[in-house]
């Protein structure tokens, strides 16, 4: 995923870009760049890595001009290297991108063939080079970048300049958001609303397919059919500020100390505390009629998704089943109509996630998604939107998103249950009751971050660590280890406890520490007596257990971490939080770059 914005503005734009990318880093930091035009022709200022590096060109060499475009880079097509970096140019137009041209090399070997010059590895730079044919031909800007638009194939969102076009910009998205800003005098484009809160609140949603043309004053929209269309103009909360780390290092670990706060604002939202009942939004089905849940997510989602799983079919007694979104069309899944198609992503504008629910509508299911972006476009074609209320997370790997999604998914489960008859007002109430306490919960686990500090250390040393847990609890497993790869770099693999002797306990020897996730529930036995087993193969294990679990199973372990006594519903929401931290102290100690790992993005808007 990468970040593009651009601005016709009244004065100057190059700073205000540069802020743009600035809110846009967490989509993409590999390499970044600013057009302009100066006297008329296309200026551009390109940098490899992060924005410090175009920071440091912009002040060498300062970019005039008051209209502009910017881009900040996650690679697909290329290395991430200067020449690589956007904008992209020929002489006549500039061109910044987010997605995929799937069809970029036949329409590079047409142009070539034509006679243009090719100089990057990108897919983008076709771009530039198919409206500059389209110019050659005696198109206009208008029309030439409509036509060429028209012949791109994939996954795009694309801001464009043209030499001598002062008071003119273009932007056309289909598969990835793009945002139009209303400003005073003056216009803008963004990835998200994020990109554009320092310039405006006043923002318009691009739908699939459109293309606009915007002037300091006015903004013309085509969709995907060539007609003229509006959209509605919103009123954005995002706040113009940025989102700052306060006294925290990273912003995964103010993320991390977020999640009591954030936990109990999404959980007040679809909690009626007095009457100890989940309150959904109005449903458009019912979920007496629901045979099976089909819950479709990518990465960290995908785990939450794996929780909800065993959340649906013990709590409300449906069949569930949990799909990677990446997977889930190229299968071609069997879906009863009348089914409920549940998709989970913070974004929402996971490309791989948002091509499953579109599957899914054409077979007939209700469609609700889960996001923390209640405009995105998920939420968008959902016809039911369960928001999460994490806030702004700016750190790749996610916590607060997840932990909220849990939160959100717990809601879902308990709704579905009590619609369906097979929870009583008392077993309901029970559960609601639990869920109420997590925040509290998470906060005393918090308290320990220096007893977990000091175990990361240890981790950090290790070249591969293992994971286990069972039932709701193995997706924590997964997730643990997923955090720890993002991260640190670090190998590290979940499993379900009982599979290790089916195979993977040949990995065990004394230098590979082994995290177990066993709270003293009714699948306490069984995990403890997968744990002996890598023990008496001399692996290095950390209990992660409650006191009784600990006083009961911790005398022979490496190391045991303590945990509040939960209740078996919630303790996959609370066993997050430490996995977290083990990840989060562990790259400290590595000296990684915590909050933009490498080759990573927030949110992955190609497939």
């Amino acid at each position: 995923m990468c970040g593009i914005i651009g601005i016709v503005g009244q004065t100057e734009v190059a700073g205000r870009i540069f802020d743009g990318l600035k809110r846009l880093e967490y989509r993409g930091y590999d390499s970044a760049g600013i057009a302009t035009l100066v006297q008329g022709r296309i200026e551009r200022r390109r940098a490899e890595g992060k924005l410090i590096h175009l920071d440091a060109k912009l002040k060498a060499e300062p970019l005039p001009g008051m209209i502009g475009i910017g881009h900040t880079r996650w690679a697909t097509h290329g290395a991430p290297t200067e020449n690589n970096a956007h904008p992209h140019a020929t002489a006549r137009v500039a061109v910044v991108h987010n997605g995929i041209i799937e069809n970029f090399r036949e329409l590079r070997e047409e142009l070539i063939a034509k006679g243009h010059k090719i100089v990057s590895e990108t897919d983008t730079e076709v771009i530039a080079h198919l409206i500059t044919d389209c110019l050659q031909a005696g198109q206009d800007p208008q029309s030439a970048a409509r036509a060429a638009v028209a012949r791109l194939h994939g996954a795009f969102a694309v801001a464009i300049l043209f030499t001598g076009e002062h008071n003119l910009m273009m932007g056309a998205r289909l598969g990835s958001p793009l945002v139009l800003g209303y400003g005073n005098g003056e216009m803008y484009l963004g990835s998200d609303a994020i990109a554009l809160a320092h310039l405006t609140d006043r923002i318009s949603y691009l739908e699939e397919g459109d293309v606009v043309a915007i002037t300091r004053d006015s903004a013309v929209i085509w969709d995907d059919a060539g007609r003229e269309v509006k959209r509605p103009i919103t009123k954005t909360a995002v706040s113009g500020a940025l989102i700052d780390k306060g006294n925290y290092r990273h912003f995964m670990q103010k993320e991390i100390f977020e999640q009591p706060t954030v936990i109990a604002q999404t959980l007040g939202s679809y909690i009626d505390p007095l009457k100890r009942k989940v309150v959904l939004p109005k449903m458009p089905f019912d979920f007496k009629t629901v045979e099976k849940v089909t819950i479709v997510a990518c990465g960290t989602s995908y785990y939450s998704g794996m929780v909800a799983e065993y959340w649906f079919e013990q709590i409300a007694k449906i069949d569930a089943q949990v799909d990677i979104a990446s997977e889930f069309r190229y299968r071609n899944a069997v879906l009863k109509p009348g089914g409920m198609a549940l998709f989970i992503s913070q974004s929402g504008e996971t490309a791989d996630t948002l091509a499953a629910l579109r599957y899914a509508r054409e077979h007939g299911q209700h469609i609700v998604s889960v996001v923390n972006v209640p405009t995105s476009s998920m939420a968008r074609e959902s016809d039911l939107v369960i928001a999460t209320h994490a806030g702004p997370e700016i750190g790749v790997a996610s916590t607060k998103a997840f932990t909220c999604q849990l939160s959100v998914l717990a809601c879902l489960a308990i709704g579905a249950g009590a619609a369906r008859g097979v929870l009583t007002a008392k077993e309901e109430a029970t559960l609601v009751d639990a869920l109420t306490d997590v925040p509290a919960r998470i906060a005393a686990v918090l308290h320990h971050d220096e007893a977990i500090e000091r175990l990361a250390y240890d981790i950090s040393k290790a070249r591969d660590v293992l994971y286990l847990a069972r039932g709701a609890d193995y997706p924590i497993a997964l997730e643990g280890a997923l955090k720890l790869k993002e991260i640190s770099y670090i190998h590290a693999e979940g499993y379900a406890a009982g599979e290790m002797k089916h195979g993977p306990i040949a990995l065990i020897d004394e230098a590979v520490p082994i995290i177990v996730i066993a709270p003293s529930g009714h699948l306490f036995d069984k995990t403890t007596s997968n744990m002996q087993e890598v023990i008496a193969r001399k692996g290095k294990v950390v209990l992660i257990s409650d006191r009784a679990g600990v006083t009961s199973q911790g005398q022979q372990a490496w190391a045991t971490l303590t945990m509040p006594e939960l209740a078996d519903f919630i303790t996959p929401l609370v066993y997050a939080v430490p996995v977290q931290l083990l990840a989060y102290h562990a790259a400290v100690h590595k000296g990684t770059d915590v909050d933009q790992p490498r080759n990573l993005a927030k949110s992955v808007t190609v497939e």
